[in-house]
């Protein structure tokens, strides 16, 4: 027998009569995935037509950033398949070894902004509070003077309690999505040396912002 499925794209819905057994095995297999129905059948459709849904492309991204970073250790990545963002977590080198989070979450939607970066951190020390603050704000003034004036949308930036904000632009060229994947990844990889380093006294203001430029010249994706 044939079981009509209706599929829920944006605002339009499409009608497709498959057989019972074949929508049968496609349940199976979203649930194997932790996806539903309807963006398998996308997925699977595309694939079939040679077309790289943003779902597609946001997972490629987040598997690669989560492949380049296991050998590290230094950041422990988590990261479910079909989802749009991917955690890292790191030890701070600080008494009591304090952790902080790094989420990155990427959006399917266009625009000038396709996701953003977030530090999250819990400290009752307000010493390594407002050292934090400090670099934070470092951070976003070097950002300011050698990254801003490469891209064509503003880099936006929030601080909370606990947590810090970037958002991630639209790179300056098209690029794949392990080449973006690889460009995000050394971009936490360096965030995170350089806070370390700060928090420890091992670097200062001009050793983070001369870090910071030999990474924007090295680097062929600005974002």
């Amino acid at each position: 027998m044939k079981k009509e499925v209706i599929i829920a794209v944006k605002n339009t819905l499409y009608s497709l009569m498959l057989n019972d057994e074949v929508v049968r095995e496609v349940d199976a297999l979203a649930h194997r995935l932790g996806t539903n129905r309807s963006n398998l059948i996308n997925e699977i459709l595309a694939e079939y037509v040679n077309y790289t849904t943003p779902e597609r492309r946001i997972n490629d991204i987040l598997s690669a950033i989560q492949e380049m970073m296991l050998p590290s250790g230094d950041l422990i990545p988590f990261f479910a398949p079909h989802s749009d963002s991917l955690s890292l977590k790191s030890s701070l080198e600080y008494k009591y070894r304090p952790t902080i989070k790094y989420e990155v979450e990427l959006y399917k939607g266009g625009g000038e902004t396709i996701g953003s970066l977030s530090v999250l951190f819990r400290t009752q020390s307000p010493a390594l509070i407002a050292s934090m603050t400090d670099f934070f704000r470092l951070w976003k003034r070097i950002e300011n003077a050698h990254l801003a004036p490469l891209l064509n949308t503003r880099v936006d930036y929030a601080l909370y309690e606990g947590k810090f904000v970037r958002t991630i632009t639209v790179p300056d060229r098209a690029c794949s999505s392990n080449e973006l994947a690889t460009s995000i990844a050394e971009y936490i990889r360096l965030f995170d040396k350089m806070m370390k380093g700060w928090l420890t006294g091992r670097y200062d203001a001009h050793a983070v912002e001369a870090a910071y430029y030999s990474y924007m010249t090295n680097t062929g994706i600005h974002f």
